[in-house]
């Protein structure tokens, strides 16, 4: 969707950090950033303004467009649903093959004006069924993501974060009020060497908490990782990845292994095999996980089977979805078993029970 409306500077008191001594710790994201007067967070978009924290993007949305929720990639809540997608600039992580770099790694505060309000408007009106905040790090722009989910939760859209999981339990607590769902995304399978060498932040072990966090908020979580050729696609990184997120989330969480394509500061290495995913993929089977994906690598890895009986309920391919064995409750018609996969209200008239 192309933005048309004219950049607005505006800061925003934030609702997420506390002050200490003579300056403010930001609450946003486990950096804990602490700020003195006039100093800006690793984020570039959270500021110490005279002894208080400001959001500068608080309605400024950088991106905006409409993507299926395939694409999130949300996988067990409303298949083939339309999802107005937003972001700000900046990010918490300094990741050296961001796709979206020209966002996610821009300082300097830009955008186009759009109040949470206008937000849904524009979502509804374009016949969405959720809104994702997405493209970077959503919580860094929390306060204006809350403010938008509050008023779309009441006009029945979800709230979807595509995030790299590494909000505090404070920023969680204040998701409660909106978010539905979050696609939690790993790198280099979760190992602390290619967190620091690639992503600058010294360790992925906040991002387990989180897990644990927006589980206890009652919020639906996805899994993604990113599989990084020679760097960062160790099975024996993954193993231990996937050993955690069992004992969090169970072994009925979506796990996608993603394929990796060199972009930003990291154009030298290839795309990740497909054999190296299948690997992985067959790793995470053999754990004892139910729903296991390849993504990026189109028609490969993308259905959702029965786990009681192997019928095939979601046939996928890229960022489209067709339901083939769930009935209009939700549930397999050859077996009975319930996938818990939510499906819009508007399209069950469309199954086959």
């Amino acid at each position: 969707m192309a933005l048309d409306q004219a950049v607005v500077n505006r800061p925003v008191k934030a609702k997420l950090y506390s002050k200490i001594v003579d300056s403010v710790e930001c609450t946003a994201c486990s950096r804990y950033c602490r700020l003195k007067p006039g100093k800006t967070g690793f984020c570039g978009v959270r500021k110490n303004i005279d002894g208080d924290l400001y959001l500068l993007v608080y309605g400024l949305p950088a991106a905006i467009n409409v993507d299926p929720i395939e694409k999130k990639p949300v996988l067990h809540m409303y298949p083939g649903a339309r999802i107005f997608s937003l972001s700000t600039v900046g990010c918490s992580f300094a990741c050296q093959y961001c796709q979206n770099y020209d966002i996610s790694q821009r300082r300097t505060i830009t955008g186009y004006h759009y109040d949470p309000e206008e937000i849904v408007e524009e979502a509804l009106s374009m016949g969405c069924q959720g809104i994702a905040y997405t493209y970077n790090e959503p919580s860094i722009f929390m306060e204006y993501a809350h403010d938008i989910g509050v008023i779309a939760r009441r006009h029945g859209l979800i709230n979807i974060f595509v995030t790299n999981g590494f909000e505090t339990p404070e920023a969680i607590d204040y998701a409660r009020d909106f978010l539905d769902a979050a696609t939690v995304d790993f790198k280099g399978n979760a190992s602390d060497e290619f967190y620091r060498k690639y992503i600058s932040v010294p360790s992925a072990r906040p991002i387990f908490e989180t897990l644990a966090n927006l589980k206890s908020a009652g919020i639906h979580v996805e899994v993604t990782d990113l599989v990084v050729p020679e760097v960062g696609d160790r099975l024996e990184d993954a193993r231990t990845m996937l050993e955690r997120i069992m004992d969090i989330l169970g072994e009925y969480v979506p796990i996608s292994f993603l394929r990796f394509h060199p972009d930003y500061r990291m154009m030298d290495l290839p795309d990740t095999p497909v054999e190296t995913l299948r690997k992985h993929h067959d790793l995470a089977v053999s754990m004892g996980f139910k729903y296991v994906y390849i993504g990026n690598v189109p028609g490969y890895g993308e259905n959702t089977y029965c786990p009681n009986c192997g019928n095939l309920l979601i046939e996928r391919f890229v960022f489209s979805s067709k339901v083939i064995g769930l009935d209009r409750n939700g549930r397999c018609k050859k077996c009975g078993y319930d996938p818990q996969i939510p499906l819009m209200k508007e399209k069950r008239a469309d199954y086959i029970s």
